[in-house]
């Protein structure tokens, strides 16, 4: 008689789990919207990041200004490709690898902050290894051509086209290790933010509920929360995407030694030779970049999920109740 009321109390806590297809559907609808809408702010910050200690120092308006101007409107999306290409499957790895770590460290509430911290770390570790760093290595490698997109034989005359021909080419070049350059700081840059991100977005969406009587967020404060939290890791790990980025951009000649080696020693020598603040490039149109792109994910990934987590066809299977047997 006495266990009822606590079968019934834990059910009523514990937050239905959702069909994988969720995540899937609903993360990649997130990151299509949020790329589409946000990515020139990438490829600004790559630029900035980009430039070498002597040139001019432009902020990212006129980074922008510069790019327009010398390459045409629609080189802001250089590298665009190589990230829808990888998009679906990262945010699909992203939102149910958090879940599936949720679920093993028994916390699917998103109350114990401890465990969904880590929850967070294990996702952005995940992505990291199995969708950020390929795709991200193409993505740069377009992005840094200087080549004028209103030039039709300049277009010709480029040697990355689209991500599939700029993987294909990079293997035969420099092998297939060479699209996993810079998966150190990629893994440590995304283990980071993923960690921060879930984090305070639970916080904030916990604490926001339960101001509201426990009643569901609408599309405005999950964009609101998401910003914000999404804010808080790029300013302690800018000097892992700065880099990542000079790994990633450089070619490895057979027979050279490469300027930047790794994590450890591509710091030190950025930081010599261009002083510690150049580990802060593209803060500005990163933070420009992330925060209103969070906000767009989580809102978009929350409206989604909504959407189709009520038909039949997405209600993920019960699990089996041994409390009942007698």
């Amino acid at each position: 008689m006495q266990k009822q009321p606590t079968t019934a109390a834990t059910s009523a806590a514990a937050p239905a789990k959702k069909h994988p297809l969720i995540h899937l559907i609903a993360g990649g609808a997130a990151g299509a919207v949020e790329s589409s809408v946000l990515f020139p702010l990438d490829t600004i910050k790559t630029r900035m990041q980009l430039r070498a200690k002597g040139r001019s120092a432009y902020g990212p308006i006129t980074t922008a200004q510069r790019i327009i101007k010398n390459e045409g409107f629609f080189s802001l999306y250089k590298g665009l490709t190589a990230v829808m290409a990888g998009i679906v499957p990262k945010m699909a790895v992203r939102f149910s690898s958090f879940d599936l770590f949720k679920t093993w460290l028994g916390c699917l509430d998103g109350k114990d902050k401890k465990r969904v911290f880590l929850a967070g770390l294990g996702s952005g570790v995940t992505e990291a290894v199995m969708v950020v760093t390929p795709a991200e290595v193409c993505k740069i490698r377009m992005q840094a051509q200087y080549h004028s997109m209103l030039d039709p034989e300049q277009m010709a005359r480029r040697k990355y086209r689209n991500v599939i021909q700029t993987a294909g080419l990079i293997v035969k070049e420099e092998g297939i290790g060479a699209l996993y350059k810079g998966v150190v700081p990629t893994t440590l840059r995304q283990g980071c933010n993923q960690a921060v991100n879930f984090s305070f977005y639970q916080i904030f969406k916990t604490k926001w509920e339960a101001a509201r009587d426990g009643k569901e967020l609408i599309a405005w404060q999950h964009m609101l929360i998401g910003g914000l939290s999404g804010g808080m890791g790029p300013v302690v790990n800018n000097p892992l995407d700065v880099v990542k980025t000079r790994l990633q951009r450089q070619v490895v000649i057979p027979g050279e030694v490469p300027k930047y080696r790794g994590l450890g020693q591509g710091m030190a020598v950025i930081a010599k030779e261009e002083g510690v603040l150049a580990l802060w490039k593209g803060l500005t149109p990163r933070l420009l970049r992330i925060m209103p792109g969070q906000a767009i994910t989580f809102a978009t990934y929350e409206f989604v999920s909504k959407k189709i987590h009520g038909l039949a066809s997405f209600q993920a299977p019960e699990p089996a109740t041994t409390g009942n047997r007698s």
